[in-house]
Order: C-alpha cells, then sequence, then structure tokens
C-alpha cells in the first residue's frame, strides 16, 4: 500500500492486494500522484519513498517539524531544485499522468505557472523589490497566455481584486515595499493564480503574518480553492491550520511519511506515536492555563537518521524493536500508519 495515496491514485502502479489497501478518501481522480518519491543529496537520503495525491478541489495537508522534507517535496514537485546536487534517487511525480521527474526544463517552465502554480514561504522576501507589483503578476500571463502588457494589467487588477486588495488598479504601480506582509502575500497568491492553475501549492503561506492576518490568508485560499475547483496541497507546521480547512493529512517525519488519511480520523485518533505528540501540543486539546507540552528532541538530520523508527529516541512508547527495524505500513480504516506501537 502506498502511504498517503487513496487507491486508483496511481497512474499504472499495480494494485495492491485486498488486504493491503486503503480505503478511498476521495472518488475524483487525482490531478497529482506523487509515487514513492524518494530525493538524495550527493547520495544522502533526503526524502524516502514518499507517496500522496491530490484531487481536483482537495486541500492535502502536508505537515511536520521544520527538517522533516516537507518544502523539499514541494520544490521538487515544481522541478526547482538545483539538479544537482539534488538527485530524483526512485519514484514519479505524476501530474494529469505526466511524470513531473523526469519532464524536459523546456516543457516544465510551460507547466510551472500555469497549470501549476506556488505560494512561496516568507511573503516579505518572495517579491522582487525592484519591480512593481502589476509587473510581476503580468510577467506569467505575458510569458505563458501571450497577451498584451496592457490586457496582462487589467487582467492583473483584476486578480487584485480577486484576492482582496482595495483599489487594485493603484495598487499595480506600487512596489513590495510599499506594501504590508498581509498585502503582498495577497500579491503572491494572485501571481500563483495568474494563469488559472489546476494545482496550487502553498508552503507555509502564512509565516511572519500576525494571527488575524493569517486567518484571512488561510480563509482566501480555502474560498479559491473551492471556487476554482483547484487541487490544493497546504504545506505548514500548524495542526490547527490543517484540521480547520484540510479534508486529508499526511504527517511527515524525517522524509517519510508516518501517518495519513482523513483529517477527522488522522488527527481526532492518531495512531503514530508522532502524530500523537503533535496533536498534544496544540492549544485547544489541553485544559486552559497548563503549560503546553513539548517534544524532546531534534528531528535526525539527513546522513544521521537510525536504522529503526526515526522517531524512536523522542518517542516515550518506544520498544526495543522501534530503534532496531523500520514499521511497516498498517492500515486503520481509511488511514495509514507505519508505528511498531501504535497509539
Amino acid at each position: 500500500m502506498v502511504l498517503g495515496t487513496p487507491p486508483g491514485a496511481q497512474g499504472s502502479a499495480p494494485p495492491a492486494a485486498d488486504g493491503d489497501r486503503p480505503v478511498p478518501a476521495t472518488a475524483r481522480a487525482p490531478i497529482l500522484s506523487v509515487e514513492n518519491l524518494s530525493l538524495s543529496l550527493r547520495g544522502t537520503p533526503l526524502v524516502e519513498d514518499v507517496s500522496f495525491s491530490v484531487a481536483p478541489g482537495e486541500m492535502l495537508g502536508l505537515v511536520g517539524e521544520s527538517g522533516c522534507g516537507k518544502s523539499v517535496t514541494a520544490l521538487s514537485v515544481m522541478g526547482l531544485l538545483p539538479t544537482p546536487p539534488i538527485a530524483v534517487s526512485g519514484g514519479r511525480v505524476l501530474f494529469e499522468g505526466r511524470d513531473l521527474a523526469r519532464l524536459p526544463q523546456p516543457e516544465m517552465r510551460r507547466l510551472r505557472g500555469r497549470a501549476i502554480g506556488m505560494i512561496f514561504q516568507e511573503p516579505m522576501t518572495s517579491l522582487n523589490p525592484v519591480f512593481t507589483v502589476g509587473s510581476q503578476i503580468a510577467e506569467p500571463i505575458r510569458i505563458h497566455e501571450g497577451l498584451s502588457e496592457r490586457a496582462a494589467l487589467a487582467r492583473a487588477a483584476d486578480l487584485l481584486d480577486r484576492v482582496g486588495l482595495p483599489n487594485p488598479k493603484a495598487q499595480l504601480a506600487r512596489y513590495p515595499h510599499q506594501l504590508s506582509g498581509g498585502q503582498r502575500q495577497r500579491v503572491m497568491i494572485a501571481i500563483a493564480l495568474a494563469c488559472s492553475p489546476k494545482l496550487l501549492i502553498a508552503d507555509e503561506p502564512t509565516t511572519a503574518l500576525d494571527v488575524t492576518v493569517q486567518a484571512q490568508i488561510l480563509a482566501l485560499i480555502d474560498g479559491l480553492r473551492r471556487d476554482m475547483g483547484l487541487a490544493c496541497l497546504l504545506i505548514t507546521h500548524d495542526l490547527g491550520v490543517v484540521a480547520e480547512i484540510c479534508d486529508r493529512v499526511c504527517v511527515m517525519y524525517a522524509g517519510r511519511i508516518v501517518e495519513a488519511g482523513p483529517i477527522v480520523e488522522a488527527l481526532g485518533a492518531p495512531r503514530h506515536r508522532y502524530t500523537c505528540a503533535l496533536v498534544d501540543t496544540i492549544p485547544s486539546s489541553n485544559p486552559p492555563g497548563t503549560p503546553l507540552p513539548s517534544i524532546p528532541g531534534n528531528v535526525p538530520p539527513p546522513g544521521a537518521r537510525p536504522a529503526g523508527c526515526a522517531f524512536a529516541e523522542r518517542c516515550g512508547a518506544a520498544l526495543d524493536r522501534c530503534r532496531a527495524e523500520p514499521p511497516p505500513i498498517a492500515r486503520d480504516g481509511a488511514r495509514a500508519f507505519a508505528c511498531w506501537n501504535p497509539a
């Protein structure tokens, strides 16, 4: 069974045995299917055997601490990793049946920004400071759709209006330093949606924003994916956000997906001990006024991951077997998880 991927979502991959087949999370055919993806840096594994899929209109959350491999996975889908030194050492990244991991760069450039949009981390630094907001939104429209500068700027103004910026025509002439963090992130969303993509990847889209603006940006992304039928991959470390707007979740740790399934099951009654620890750190999971628990230790870096379960040294329920052998994938209804001593 492929962890994090509903049945029928693996292109031409062979079918799983009946006892090893997860329950469908969606009846829609996925537009993105990541199958057993492995990435390495000069031979050192970064991401190992990662699989998940996203269907049109669906929001999939990819969660985990910093250093778990979330962003590098997203960048591999976009074809934005430096190769070399990073290499795809196994698996496929299928977008509408085409393997992006092995697509020539000219073809990838035609897809990137047109069929696949991405909202990058750090709205304060993601925009080019020497170009106006209008020119940066209009650029992908001119490149991918061949519109004139005037027509592209008119589309850019419509996009700024759609993402909730007041007086959008006047905003076109402004520079990034003249905008607040929340306004810059709305501009980033407008750029990602400029050519009406089929897949939107949002990589920590609320980093460095205050709580009120975070809620506005997340509500905006959620509303747009529902209105446009977007397949959306949301990368975050905030389980509260995932619980609120995602349909399914994949929990990632030390370069692997360790638990996956529908939100209610995976976060309401988690099986993997790492997911349990993450859920325990959510403020709403604890009585008011009590100190929030933390997870001791750190995520093991690439090249220093143990032979067994990578979470074993931080886990209060680890067995001797956990430290010696990597756990196999198990099922619990619609979920999949990899844990020798599940909760």
